[in-house]
Parts: structure tokens; C-alpha cells; sequence
């Protein structure tokens, strides 16, 4: 009956799924989509027959192929992108770290150009964000400005590749190195993209001490809603485990017992001596796990995911060369040096004289999808307004000139891989169009 099951799954792909109509210009572009087989579906009704409704065994592959893809030791996965930066901050304010850890008004070096839960972990924490301004036409952290952010209280830097191109890791590892800083690689727009470090080819997520990802489906690949939390470290393994699972201090999975043998023989805090382990919490914790059936779909996807980087890369150069002739009118995008991105989006910043008011409208009115780079400039949004007139819970290191600039004059279009070359070329039909106004 399974395999019957299966062959229906693969007939309704082929009716329902499976795109087989014609492009036509006008047809709305959206900036990201979902691209998928019926390998998913297979997978996911897979996993829907075996009725497993928590973390299983799509969960453990998929987290073991998505540390081989990244050579990283450790993955764990979480049920958003926006749960890993938070699982990845708070791991940091464990006891376990020691003098280390992250304490109530410690200050974390992060940027005000991105989106928003690369920083509010920091703020929702106690812990206070410093802002520094960013670099065009890389929109990553402008590394010039580490010392000045620089204070007695930094105790890490929490940063996003914007876009799917790397920051400047060698300098900001090194910087972080040299006063003993933790490394939050917010990687959640950048899976796949690479940075070579001291000769060496590294995925980004990895140079840090901790990385994150999300797998909602405008990104690289998707299981609906879920995220990862990825690390070399083996206890800040146990702590993101544990700060996962409720905060326990058990390492067995849900429906395991006894593991390790000592389930009734242990002593803990002031608890009595053999409390039953599986109760036992070394965290205030949460609950931040995925089902199997999104697994399933993120497995499916992850064997996906080399075609999906050179597509996105394919992409995103064709924009390129077909808006290079519009440089007088638009700051195009470069890559950071020493790196291959596994691209996001394709950036446009409006040179002066050119409206972004006008040209964003045009261009969606034509059916082509648009975004801002996201919270464009964070500290000017209304959940900055108390801070903002109280003067505290955040600190501003220099200007903020270019993050107020891309608030202003910054937006992007889509390099998904569903993308095809008719689709680019209206895509910069439009654009074209757009700047002339």
C-alpha cells in the first residue's frame, strides 16, 4: 500500500505541481518562491504515513547532511531562522562560559542594517546593542569602526551576511580573537556562500563560534518554517542542545531513556539525590524543535542545494551584466573580496537623482516583486522609540551615514532558482524603464 501511496504522490506532482505553463511578461516575478520536486512531497508523505509527529529520523539526517555539506560538527536544528539567532545569543548567556558569558548590560557589536532578530536576542536579553554603519556596495559591516565600538563591556559580535555575501571574516575573527569576543555568524541569508580565511575556504556560519540558518521559503532551501543553529565547539553544543530542549540537562532524545546508564544516581543542585535526570534543568530553557515532516521536506532539499548556489550565482551575474550599463543611475552590487557568494538577492542603490519612491512603484507595477534591504536603518523603527527618547538600551559607534542611506535609496529584486533567463530579461526591461522616469 506504501508504494501505492508513493506512485499516486508522484502522478498528483505531475497534474497538480509540476509547472508546465509558459511565461508571460506581465506575470508577477516574485522576489523569492518555492522551487521543489516531487522528491519533497514523496519525503514529506513519507514521513506523514510513519506518523512520527516530533523530531525523528528525517531530523537526524537531515542534521548530519547539513553539517558534511558545511564540515561543521554540530547542527541542531530549530523551528525558524529567527529561534537560531535567539538560541545562538542566549547559548551565550549560560553559566557553563563562565566569566565568558553574556551578562545584562554586556554590549554585543552589531549593525542597524538588517533585519531585526539579528538584534533583538540582544535587546529582548538585557544586554545592550552598539551599532556601527555598514559599507556600499557590500552592505556588510564596516570593519573600520570594530575599535571604536570597542568598550570594556563588548563581550561579542553578532553580524548577518548580508545578502548572501560574506563580511569581512578575517578582520572581524581576528578582531574578535584578540579581545576575546564571541562570533555570532547570522548566516540565515548566505547558506552555501564561501570566504576564504588565512588561505582557507570556508563556509560562512563556520569561522565563528556559532552559526544560524533559516529554511523559511523565500531562502536557500526551505521546510516551511525551520532554522539551524550550527558549531565546532562541544559545549556550546550542550548548551544550544539543552537551551533547546526545555533547558534540560538529560541528553537523551524524546522518547529515549536512560542513555547514559545514570538516570536514578545522580546528584543536582538541591535536588535529592537520584532525581530522575530526564527532569533535571541547567537552563531556562525553550522548546524550539522541529517535526520530522518538516524535516523530511528539508532533506529532499538539501540534496538540492548545489544546484540552487550556481543558479543563484547564474542569476544574480545575468542581472549584473544586464544593468552594468546602468551604473550612472544605480550603485550595483559587488561581492566581498577572497569570497563566492551563494547570493540572496540582487541589490540596487539609487544614485542621487534618482528616486527609489518613484522607481520601487514602477517596477512592482509591472509585476516585478521588490524589497528594502530589509529594516533599512532598525534604530528608526517605532520599537526603537522608547530607547530613542530615553537615550539608552542601545549605543551608536560613529555614523551612521551609509545605513540611512540604503533606508533611503536601497531596495532588490529576486536571484531565486526559479528564475530563467526570459523572466531576467523583463526583469531588466523594467529596471531600465524604472530609472528613465
Amino acid at each position: 500500500m506504501h508504494n501505492e501511496i508513493m506512485e499516486l504522490i508522484n502522478k498528483y506532482y505531475d497534474v497538480f505541481h509540476k509547472d508546465k505553463q509558459q511565461y508571460k511578461h506581465g506575470d508577477k516575478l516574485p522576489y523569492a518562491a518555492r522551487v521543489y520536486d516531487a522528491s519533497e512531497m514523496l519525503n514529506l508523505t513519507d514521513s506523514v504515513l510513519e506518523f512520527w509527529l516530533t523530531s525523528g529520523r528525517y531530523v537526524k539526517e537531515f542534521e548530519r547532511d547539513l553539517g558534511k555539506f558545511l564540515e561543521v560538527k554540530y547542527v541542531s536544528t530549530v523551528n525558524s531562522g529567527s529561534s537560531a539567532n535567539l538560541l545562538a545569543f542566549m547559548a551565550l548567556t549560560s553559566p557553563l562560559l563562565g566569566d565568558r558569558r553574556i551578562r545584562r548590560n554586556d554590549e554585543v557589536i552589531t549593525v542597524a542594517a538588517g533585519f531585526p532578530t539579528t538584534v533583538s536576542p540582544i535587546i529582548n536579553y538585557g544586554a545592550v546593542p552598539v551599532f556601527v554603519d555598514i559599507t556600499i556596495p557590500q552592505y556588510n559591516i564596516d570593519v573600520t569602526q570594530l575599535n571604536n565600538a570597542l568598550s570594556s563591556r563588548t563581550k561579542a559580535v553578532m553580524i548577518a551576511h548580508t545578502m548572501g555575501n560574506p563580511f569581512d571574516l578575517q578582520e572581524v575573527k581576528s578582531f574578535c580573537d584578540k579581545h576575546d569576543l564571541w562570533l555570532i555568524e547570522d548566516n540565515c541569508d548566505a547558506l552555501g556562500s564561501i570566504y576564504s580565511i588565512d588561505g582557507e575556504e570556508r563556509f560562512t556560519g563556520t569561522v565563528g563560534d556559532i552559526g544560524t540558518s533559516s529554511f523559511y521559503p523565500p531562502h536557500h532551501i526551505t521546510m516551511g518554517q525551520g532554522g539551524a543553529v550550527y558549531t565546532n565547539n562541544p559545549l556550546l553544543n550542550k548548551i544550544i542542545r539543552s537551551m533547546r530542549d526545555w533547558g534540560r540537562d538529560c541528553v537523551c532524545a524524546s522518547g529515549q531513556d536512560n542513555f547514559c546508564g545514570h538516570r536514578f544516581d545522580g546528584k543536582y543542585g538541591e535536588l535529592p539525590q537520584g532525581y530522575d535526570h530526564k527532569y533535571v534543568y541547567s537552563h531556562f530553557g525553550m522548546n524550539l524543535n522541529i517535526t520530522d515532516m518538516q524535516a523530511a521536506i528539508g532533506v529532499a532539499q538539501l540534496k538540492k542545494l548545489p544546484v540552487f548556489i550556481k543558479k543563484r550565482q547564474y542569476n544574480w551575474n545575468y542581472l549584473y551584466s544586464g544593468l552594468e550599463k546602468l551604473k550612472d543611475k544605480l550603485i550595483l552590487p559587488e561581492p566581498a573580496p577572497k569570497s563566492n557568494p551563494s547570493w540572496f538577492g540582487f541589490m540596487l542603490t539609487c544614485h542621487e537623482g534618482v528616486d527609489r519612491k518613484k522607481v520601487v512603484p514602477y517596477i512592482e507595477s509591472k509585476g516585478v516583486q521588490t524589497r528594502m534591504l530589509f529594516a533599512g536603518n532598525l534604530i528608526k523603527h517605532p520599537c526603537f522609540d522608547e530607547m530613542r527618547e530615553n537615550g539608552s538600551g542601545y549605543r551608536v559607534a560613529g555614523s551612521l551615514q551609509y545605513t540611512n542611506q540604503i533606508m533611503n535609496d536601497t531596495f532588490w529584486i529576486g536571484v531565486y532558482p526559479g528564475l530563467n533567463e526570459e523572466m531576467l530579461d523583463y526583469m531588466i526591461s523594467v529596471v531600465k524603464e524604472a530609472v528613465k522616469m
